[in-house]
């Protein structure tokens, strides 16, 4: 009886089995976000914007950019006038869909890129400019001595190679600030309350202060504080807040 001549297997090269390999972790994968998407849209959470409503935020940011302007052209200090101080500490606390993107960015200028975030600003006429032309979704005012020490002791932080650390240590502060002889967390209170000649390097250091939504403290309201609203300049009443925020 003849033997069997076996027969060659088919070769399939290596490049074609780790191409399929590849094909099929990839079908596997876009199978999976595909199930993450339609799960996504079928969640409460999902809603289909109507074309009223794309037209109504269209239309408030619009008056928001005129509105914004015609604040810009008044160019007035007067509300700033009471007081002999040169810091403020301003707060956001509005500014969502109905905010021009040119208004959102002059925000961002002051750093504030979060509701209910604060930071300290010299009250110089570029500043001054600059929250009069936000108003509607800032409030600001005068910080005394005990309002600044609370912020930096119990909510402060700096940026130390883009890394956000809490103030917990005064090594930390003349890591970053010793060049200034700024080597403790007085030092750096100090800087601030005084508005020394490192003030830009020090609010620089800081990272913005992330606050706490006051109970019954704001009504959502944009008029300005001085008119029974939330925005605007509240003097020395800003220590007020900033007690129920931090």
């Amino acid at each position: 009886m003849a033997e069997e001549v076996p027969q060659d297997l088919n070769y399939i090269p290596e490049v074609i089995l780790k191409k399929r390999k590849n094909n099929e972790e990839w079908a596997i994968r876009r199978k999976l976000q595909l199930e993450q998407r339609v799960k996504k849209l079928k969640s409460d959470n999902f809603t289909i914007k109507k074309p009223e409503q794309f037209i109504r935020e269209y239309r408030d940011k619009e008056m928001d950019l005129v509105q914004m302007k015609q604040r810009g052209k008044k160019r007035s200090r007067r509300a700033f006038a009471t007081s002999d101080s040169n810091l403020l500490f301003v707060i956001r606390i509005g500014g969502k869909s109905d905010m021009h993107p040119v208004t959102r960015k002059l925000l961002y200028t002051l750093r504030l890129r979060k509701i209910f975030s604060g930071v300290f600003v010299k009250a110089d006429a570029r500043i001054l400019e600059i929250l009069q032309k936000v108003e509607p979704y800032v409030t600001y005012g005068y910080p005394n001595l005990k309002s600044i020490k609370d912020l930096i002791y119990k909510k402060g932080s700096g940026k130390i190679d883009k890394q956000r650390v809490p103030l917990t240590s005064n090594e930390v502060i003349e890591q970053a600030l010793g060049q200034y002889g700024i080597l403790c967390l007085e030092d750096l209170v100090t800087e601030i309350a005084y508005v020394g000649p490192h003030f830009k390097e020090v609010t620089s250091f800081l990272c913005p202060f992330t606050l706490t939504k006051p109970e019954k403290a704001l009504q959502g309201k944009k008029k300005r504080f001085s008119d029974g609203g939330d925005s605007g300049n509240r003097e020395d009443h800003i220590n007020e807040l900033v007690s129920k925020m931090n």
